[in-house]
């Protein structure tokens, strides 16, 4: 159990269901040529072993700040030994690159291992100096989460070929590319999703982080300021959403506009409606960081009605 809290196993799900999802809903139909389910579940697999490295690396350097935040859910140098931890990360991030390794170079591109390179080295210099400074640790986790639906992408040639080919072909049919489109756009909301969620977190942790000298963007410009740099962000994520609610109405996909209306954009209001009321306490962010993660989830389940509109 104290493994399961310290890899974030909630988390973790998010991310196999993400991928497996953008997989299926988008990159299947398009007629994969490497992407197959077997290779897709490697690469899931791969990219869910450094997200768990990530969070033991992250609790790992973070734990003065969790034992002023949340001292009854610190495992490390409690139900785990620093030293088997690191040890766990090591191991995890070993597995991982090999995993990606091999889908790479049974498409001929071991180039593409470079994601993973990149994504382990960013959770450790994040982890180690970038989470303490001011919006830089924000924005470094926002682009990792972004990346867990783009490497799809980057992992599949015959996405890239649709993409090609309609972006050639757009200026007489009149289209474009859908899935490569898709895949954009959740990549986009992953990232402010993922912005807004980790200042609600720094503002979830400011006394900790205060007292281990972390520059986050509470503990430099306050509390008021973080949520109005959230609540933009919220609105940036929120208008694009309802530009696409009217082209999905225009193009007489009402489904998925009233999905998209009731579940992301309502909820989405709401939440800066909830930012704002109530006390200013950890327990009022904490809440609404989960119902942030809520919304993404919804976010994500939008895919099935895409699949099968």
């Amino acid at each position: 159990m104290a493994w399961l809290r310290l890899i974030r196993w909630q988390n973790l799900l998010i991310i196999i269901l993400t991928q497996f999802m953008v997989w299926w809903c988008i990159i299947l139909p398009e007629h994969p040529t490497v992407l197959s389910l077997y290779r897709a579940l490697l690469l899931i697999t791969s990219t869910t072993l450094i997200a768990a490295a990530g969070y033991i690396i992250n609790d790992y350097f973070d734990i003065r700040i969790d034992q002023i935040n949340h001292p009854d859910k610190v495992v490390l140098g409690n139900s785990i030994p620093r030293k088997t931890a690191i040890i766990a990360h090591t191991i995890l991030n070993i597995a991982a690159l090999l995993i990606a390794g091999f889908v790479a170079l049974s498409a001929n591109h071991i180039e593409w291992l470079a994601i993973q390179l990149a994504c382990t080295g960013l959770l450790w210099v994040y982890s180690t100096r970038y989470k303490r400074r001011y919006i830089t640790g924000n924005i470094v986790v926002a682009v990792l989460t972004a990346l867990t639906i783009i490497v799809m992408y980057i992992y599949e040639p015959a996405m890239h070929r649709a993409a090609t080919l309609e972006m050639l072909t757009s200026g007489t049919t009149g289209k474009s590319s859908l899935p490569a489109w898709m895949i954009a756009g959740y990549a986009y909301f992953a990232f402010v999703f993922t912005w807004i969620r980790e200042i609600v977190k720094d503002m979830e942790d400011l006394k900790g982080d205060e007292a281990d000298g972390c520059v986050t963007m509470p503990v430099v410009k306050g509390l008021a300021y973080a949520s109005r740099f959230a609540t933009a962000l919220a609105i940036a994520a929120a208008t694009p959403l309802l530009i696409a609610i009217a082209v999905l109405f225009r193009y007489h996909h009402f489904l998925l506009a009233l999905y998209i209306l009731v579940l992301l954009v309502a909820p989405t209001l709401y939440w800066i409606k909830y930012l704002w009321r109530g006390v200013a306490d950890a327990t009022h962010y904490h809440k609404a960081s989960r119902f942030l993660k809520i919304i993404m989830i919804m976010g994500i389940c939008t895919l099935l009605i895409y699949k099968y509109r």
